[in-house]
Formats: C-alpha cells, structure tokens, sequence
C-alpha cells in the first residue's frame, strides 16, 4: 500500500506538471492513472477535480460536469470542484443549474471577483435565454389559439392543436403564455365542443395551468364557474368525467398548499385568501349528490373529490371546519344517494361503485369527528333521515330507509348499529326477505348480510334469519338473489374466524358453500355484481384452511377473482385483498402463552385452535399456488385504482399479501418482475399504520436480497428510505428493526447520494441507538449498516468530535466473541482510521486492551478479521512514528513478520509488509540481511 501510495502521488504531480506546460492529454493520462490506484476518498476527489479542469480546456464538457460531480459527491465544500461543474454547465446550456453552483461557490468566498463576473454573465444568459424562449413559445401560442378559433379548419388539425396546447401548458413558460394571452376564454368554449378528444385536450391544458399555482387558479375557478366545470365531470363521458375530477384534485390541491404555505415576501403576502374558492368547489360538488342530471361516473367522482379534499391529513391539525360544513351543508344529501335503489324510478342514476362510495365518504366524515357531541349530531341527522322515509307510508320510502341502513352498515357500523335498532327496521327487514318483487328481496338481503357482519346483530340473525336464508339459498329462481343469501350463510358460517373448533355449521356444510361461491365466481354469464357477492361469500369461508385449500387448487376460480379484481367493478377490492390475506395466513395472530392454555384447559375455558392445514407448510405450498396463478399482477393493478373503494383497509390487505409473498427468498425476484416492488412505494405512505410497517418490511426483505438498482429503478431507490428508517422505532418488532438495518446497509454500501439521503432522513441516531441492542444480530446489523455510513465525512465528523465514546464502542467491539460484530466494527474501523488518520492517536485512549484487540484480530482464524486487523495496523503506523514504535515493541512485530512471509501474495501479507517497511522508513527496526532470520529493533 505504501508503494502504491507513493507511485499514486508520483502519476499526481507528473500529471499537475504536464498541465501547468498545457498538455491536457499527458495530463488527464496521468491523472486516470493515480486515480487507479487510490485508495482514498479525498485524494481521489482531488484527482477528479484536476481531471476536470483537463476536460474543460479540452472542451469535452459532460466529461468534465461528471468528473467534478464526482469530487463534490466526496466533499460537497470543493468550491474548485464547484466552479469548474458552474463551467461546463454553463458550456452545456443548463444555465439554471450553472447558476446554482456559481451562487454557492460566491457564498463560500464572497470576496472573489471570478465568481461575481460569472454570477453576472449567468444571470444575463438566463434573462436572454428566458426572452427567447418566451417569444417562441408566445408564437406557437398564437400559432395554436390561430387553429382553434378558425372554424374552416379541418376537425383533425383543431384536435392536434388542442393537444400541443396541452403539451405547452406543461411549460411554466407555456402556461403563463396561455393564460395572459386570454387563454382560459378559450378553453371555455374547447370544453362546450361535441369532439371528446377537444375537451379532453382542453381539460388536460387546465390542469397545466393550475398545477402548483395558486393565483391562476383561484383566477380560472371565478372566470370559468364551478358550475360549469362540474357540469362536464357530471357529463356521461367516463374518460371525461376522470379528466374533469383530475383537474379538480389538481385545483384542490393548489388552492390547498396556498393556505397552507408560510408567507414570505411582499409579492405572496398581497394574494388574497383562497378559501372562498374551496367553499364555493365544495358546495358545488355537494349539490351534485341528489341531481337526477348528473351521470354515475360523475357523482362517483365527486364522492370521491369529498373522501380526498375534506377529511383532515393529519389528527394532530385540530381544524375539521371542512368537515362540519359538509355535514351541516350536505349529509342529507349524501343520505340520499346512498338510500337510492338503482332499479326504482326515483333517485339519481349510481354505478355499482356509488353505494360503496358513499359508505367510504361516510366513514371518512364521522372518523374526522373530534367530540361526543359532533359524533351525536351525526346519528341524529342519520337517524332523522331514516325515520323519515321508514315512517312514511309506501313500499318505496320504506326501501329507501332500508337501503340508506344498508350503506351505513358498511359506512360508520356505529351509526349503522343505531338505525338498524329503530322500531320495526330488523322485522321489515326479514319480512322483506320474502318479497316477491326481485329489488325488494335484494335490498332486504343485502341489508341482513351486511347486518350479519356485525356482532351485535348476529347472533339475533343467527337465531331468525338462518333459517330464512337456507331457503332463499335453496329455493329461488333468481341466482342474483341466491348468490347473496349464500353470503349472509357464509358470513354467519365464518363466525368463528380462524378458530378451528369453533364452527357454526355442520361438518362440511362451509366446502359446499365454498364450492357453489367458486361455481359462480367462474360463471361468465352472471353480471359482475353477482360475481362479486361469491368473492364476498369467499371472503367470510376462507378462515377455513379447508377452502383455502381448495381455492388455490382451482387455477379457473383464482384467475376469474384476479380478472374481477383488475375491471372496473371497484367494489370487489377489499373481497379480494380479504380472500388473499385470509388464503396466505397473513393476518395477525396472537399466539398464547402456553401456561394460560393449561390454566383455560384445566378451568374448562375455551381455547381457540388452530385448523391442521394451517401450519406453516400447508401455507408456504398456497403461496406458491398464487404467485403461480398471477396474483402479483392483479395485487399491482387493485393498487393503482382510483377510487374511494380503496380504502386504507384495503391497503393495508394488499400490503399484508405483499409481505407474505416476498417471504421466501427465492420468491422476490417473481415479485419485482412483475412490478410488485413499484406498487409498495404508495402502500407506505396511503394505507393504515399497520399497512404502512408491513409495505415497510416487504420493501425491507427486496432491497436485502435484490439488487436495489434494479428492483427500484432510477429515482425510486430514494423512496425506499423513508419507510426504512421508518422501522427502527420500538414500535417495531425487532425482526422489522433488523431487516430494515440490513437493506438499509446495502444501500448506504451503493453511492454518496444515498448516504445523504440516509443522513437527512435521521437515520444515523438510530442506527447508533440499535448498536447497543441485546440481541446480538441487530447489534451487529447496526454495526455492518454504520461501516457503510462511515464512508461519508458527515458521519466520520461525528466520530472525529470530542466527548463521545463512540471510537471506543469500535475497538471494544472489535475484540468480541461474535465474529459477525468484529468483522462489522474492524471494518468501521479499518475506514475511519485510513479516511480520518487523528483518530489513530485515539485509539490507545480508549481501553487499556487495545494492543491485546489488534494482536487477536491479527491471529484470527478468520482471513477477513485478519485482514482489517493489518489494514488498522497499517493506518495506525502510518499516522504517527509513536504508535508504530509502540507497535513494534509489542508481539504485533513477531505477527506482522510471519504474516509477510506468507508464500501467497495476498492482500493480508502485503498490508503487513508496508506495515514492516513503514517500521524500517522510521528506523524502528533494521532491514532483514538477505537469508537473515528477521527484523530485529
């Protein structure tokens, strides 16, 4: 290493000469050459530098941008590094980013006039280049609103230009072009026109101009009316109707961030206060809930902007001022689309999302509530309602009642519980089951599954309505309706859950149910809704390992329940991610401690058991069956649904699965193939706290067996490490705690850019904190994760500061018993020692037993421990003439020379022959005689 070293400094200064006599070529020759051979940090950030300044006179400028890049990765403070990158990049036209570097490079020395010139002539390029680019993009500007408002050109050419005006409102430049050239006028009467591709384009244009812009917003919102914007989501174009929805998120969202956004500056101060815009979109789209105008695409919409926009973010913003309004101003009329029954003439059109949709936005508006108080108000307004209709004479207000209970059941169960207990409600209810009018027994049925499903009521339907059941089961013509008293048998079958001696029914009763579920979900012919019922029935029948034994061996059934999954029948998401959590056991189960099992046993208590086929074989071979069948793909798709029917619940159920199936190592490669490691990165930050952890430790297991390059390509790498620092909190269990220190090991081990991202993301505590963990492999995880971290100067700093004890954590650590910790702490050591050579006077202070340490690591069996045992040797010689001398009287000496005199050249016996030869450059001991014995001192 020393010669090396010595031959490294050689090819510097041959280079620094032949570039002081300006031949670039002999001197970027040179300096790739030491650059080959350094082995440290900073000096191969120096050479990078030069090799800069050689591409720069040369006028290779990527080159030169990359190598600069390159020495400001190791020491982001190089303002030559700076300078020559602001060079080249200004060279390669990115006068904004050159800017940057020249402004950070005049802030570190104010006084240099170099930089001050370059800042100015930056600035006059990039006014210039603005200009120019303002007065081309005003042209095609012109050139496009000149197609649009000529009405003898031809229908394609005005569709085209309406797409490039979509394509130039991406453009900051584009969109305020646009909207001071009267642009929005235009698009006002682009979104009147009967071609879908124009309004589409035209919708497309309006959400360029509104994103992440406040004042052009709260301007487009007065000029063009909520009205009209909500006419064209509520129009009967799907695709139109998701565009217009789009826009209005985008809108949400600017108007939002504006409010939220600390003021500074006169010019941000003067804006005025947009929330009489969000008042105004609110209002609007309540209104849309009860109109009969208003397609069914369009009012899911709407619901959905209501589940996104009005629910507090976050329980610790004390403000639910949004919520209240919606409630004062709309739950009666978000009542009644939920009490609307599709096949009855009055009521607003629904999809087979909209019931759904309302139990969502129901739900998210009673959660938002802070007190007893608003949560009574709520039940009496929903109460209220109901009685309304119940009491009224006729069928249908009857049915609407019901139908509104229904939705709440699935919505708020609270508020539901308290409606479904009204007077007279459970009886008309099971007297409606016997109707003969097919509607009205569907609405009834569907209100007993769904009371079914709550404790409350299942043991009075147990006792009533069983009965009532098997024979609408067995004795209807009408499959629609079967379908759906099978899942109100199935749910009241399941009653047990996974406690196998627990079950409701008769022995084998819940396999014949399970088989007429999967008949059905494979029959093409009934109409998706039917088919989802049997997801639902199987659902409730998988807590018996027997069905799901039998599922996964029907390829047709999983396939028919993954196609189902992927179609627009978004109602069917939280049925599937329940069948799967169910089929791969990845619920939470809280096994008991086996002493209270004999006390319940001995006090004839009931003890919960687990079913046979649920053991862990029996599991691991249903997983394989999935993967197999393509669940990953389907799993992938219910994630990306934009819809109110996914839930936090339901991520949470994708999330569970994901973890189950990344499990097996030889199963995370299937995995991230088929797009499974994408799909995670939502699932941490949209699903419950216990989706969020377990997307976490999926995300964990992937990034410790893959390559994190290829699972999580190009920027996504760095949002995976985020919801890895997330798991080290003692909220986590320790096995989360130890994955996460490990995958966050092999990125820290990846690039500086990473690290970073690790270090701003305050990891470094908390790695330091699982150092001193009990258990031995989270300690030594901890420990191979701050080896990797070390290799930024941040973290070598911390250990450079006085007053700490963390460089004697190192070498204690080092002389364990545990050989994956000593490997784990040497290595920290070997770097920090050769990156910061101050610490190598430190080390004799921090144990008397250093010396005894080192000597160990030196005579280890293990040639890795051996090997960062010489490299500190090394190091620590080469700091000081004191501590090699120290060395050298000690039996490192005698270890040393039978280490050199290895007969293999490895790196072990070259290190300890530098190590020899720095002794004999600092006359500690003598050179050996040719055939003598050895050094002597």
């Amino acid at each position: 290493m020393v010669f090396a070293t010595a031959l490294e400094e050689t090819f510097k200064e041959e280079g620094n000469t032949l570039f002081n006599a300006g031949d670039m070529q002999g001197a970027l020759c040179f300096y790739t050459k030491a650059l080959k051979l350094s082995h440290s940090q900073a000096e191969s950030a120096v050479l990078h530098r030069n090799r800069s300044a050689c591409y720069l006179k040369l006028e290779d400028y990527t080159k030169a941008e990359a190598d600069a890049s390159k020495a400001l990765d190791a020491d982001p403070g190089d303002v030559k590094a700076r300078f020559r990158r602001a060079q080249a990049l200004q060279k390669l036209g990115r006068l904004n980013e050159a800017f940057l570097d020249a402004q950070r490079c005049a802030q570190m020395e104010p006084t240099n006039n170099t930089f001050k010139e370059m800042l100015r002539l930056l600035g006059a390029q990039s006014q210039k280049k603005v200009t120019i680019q303002m007065s081309s993009t005003d042209a095609r500007v012109q050139q496009m609103f000149s197609l649009l408002l000529d009405p003898s050109a031809q229908p394609s050419d005005r569709q085209k230009a309406a797409q490039n005006l979509v394509v130039l409102s991406r453009e900051e430049a584009g969109a305020e072009q646009i909207f001071r050239n009267d642009g929005v006028k235009l698009i006002q009467s682009l979104l009147g026109s009967n071609q879908e591709e124009v309004v589409l384009s035209a919708l497309r244009t309006l959400v360029g101009l509104c994103t992440g812009h406040q004042s052009r917003t709260m301007a487009i919102v007065n000029e063009l009316g909520m009205e009209q914007l909500c006419g064209v989501m509520g129009s009967g174009a799907s695709a139109v109707s998701l565009a217009a929805c789009h826009l209005l998120q985008v809108m949400f969202e600017a108007l939002t961030e504006g409010m939220n956004r600390e003021i500074r500056g006169k010019d941000e101060a003067i804006l005025p206060e947009p929330s009489r815009e969000l008042r105004s979109m609110l209002r609007h789209l309540v209104e849309m809930m009860p109109a009969s105008s208003v397609s069914g695409p369009g009012r899911d919409s709407a619901i959905n902007l209501l589940v996104k926009q009005v629910p507090r973010k976050s329980q610790r913003n004390p403000d639910n001022s949004l919520t209240l309004w919606v409630i004062d101003q709309g739950l009666k009329k978000i009542l009644e689309v939920a009490g609307t029954v599709p096949e009855m003439s009055e009521g607003p059109p629904l999809t087979d999302n909209s019931h759904m949709s309302c139990s969502v936005l129901l739900s998210k508006l009673y959660d938002d509530l802070k007190s007893d108080a608003e949560r009574e108000n709520f039940n009496k307004l929903c109460e209220e309602y109901v009685q309304h209709h119940f009491g009224r004479p006729g069928l249908e207000s009857k049915l609407r009642a019901i139908q509104t209970v229904s939705v709440l059941l699935q919505g708020p169960s609270d508020v539901g519980n308290r409606t479904l207990e009204m007077s007279g409600m459970m009886d008309a209810v099971i007297s409606l089951c016997a109707s003969e009018v097919v509607c009205h027994q569907q609405v009834a049925v569907e209100a007993l599954i769904h009371a079914a499903g709550k404790a409350k009521r299942a043991s009075f339907i147990t006792a009533n309505g069983v009965a009532l059941l098997k024979d609408l089961y067995k004795k209807s013509e009408n499959d629609q309706i079967r379908v759906r008293a099978l899942v109100g048998l199935c749910k009241l079958g399941s009653a047990g859950g996974t406690d196998f001696s627990m079950k409701q029914f008769a022995e084998g009763s819940t396999l014949k149910l399970a088989k007429q579920c999967r008949k059905w979900l494979c029959n093409e012919s009934l109409p998706p809704t039917s088919r989802r019922w049997a997801i639902e029935g199987l659902a409730y029948l998988t807590f018996d390992a027997d069905v799901k034994e039998d599922l996964v061996e029907d390829r047709n059934a999983l396939q028919a329940m993954f196609q189902l999954a992927k179609s627009e029948d978004k109602t069917v998401l939280f049925a599937v991610g329940s069948t799967l959590v169910n089929c791969t056991n990845s619920y939470d189960v809280d096994k008991p401690d086996p002493q209270m099992v004999e006390l319940a046993k001995y006090a004839k208590q009931h003890v919960p058991e687990e079913h046979p086929k649920d053991a862990h074989s029996f599991v691991e071979k249903r997983l394989m069956k999935l993967l197999e069948a393509g669940v990953v793909s389907a799993l992938v798709c219910m994630g990306k649904q934009e819809s109110p029917a996914l839930t936090e619940t339901c991520r949470e159920c994708i999330a569970r699965v994901f973890l189950a199936l990344v499990e097996r190592q030889e199963d995370r490669g299937t995995v991230v193939a088929q797009g499974g490691g994408k799909a995670l990165l939502p699932l941490v930050s949209e699903s419950t706290d216990v989706g969020k952890t377990k997307a976490a430790q999926a995300l964990a297991k992937i990034t410790i067996t893959s390559n994190p390059e290829i699972a999580f390509p190009g920027e996504r790498i760095y949002e995976v490490v985020r919801p890895l620092v997330s798991l080290l909190t003692l909220d986590c269990t320790l096995l989360q705690n130890f994955e996460s220190l490990m995958a966050l090991t092999n990125l820290a081990g990846i690039s500086e850019r990473l690290r970073q991202k690790i270090i701003k993301e305050k990891a470094v505590p908390k790695v330091e904190g699982y150092m001193f963990e009990e258990h031995e492999l989270v300690r030594a995880a901890a420990t191979e994760c701050m080896c990797n971290l070390v290799l930024s100067t941040e973290v070598q700093q911390l250990y450079v500061a006085t007053g700490n004890d963390r460089l004697k954590l190192l070498v204690l650590y080092s002389g364990e018993e545990d050989e994956r910790l000593r490997k784990a702490a040497a290595g920290t050591l070997a770097m920090l020692t050769a990156e910061q050579p101050e610490l190598c006077a430190r080390i004799p202070g921090t144990t008397s037993h250093w010396l005894e340490i080192l000597q160990a690591l030196l005579l280890s069996d293990s040639l890795e421990l051996r090997h960062r045992g010489v490299v500190v040797m090394l190091n620590l010689m080469q700091a000081e003439k004191s501590l090699a001398e120290t060395l050298m009287e000690s039996e490192a000496l005698e270890i040393l020379s039978v280490l050199a005199k290895s007969t293999e050249q490895s790196p072990i016996s070259r290190a300890a022959q530098h190590c020899l030869d720095k002794a004999i450059e600092y006359g500690i001991i003598k050179k050996p005689e040719e055939g003598g014995e050895g050094n002597e001192p």
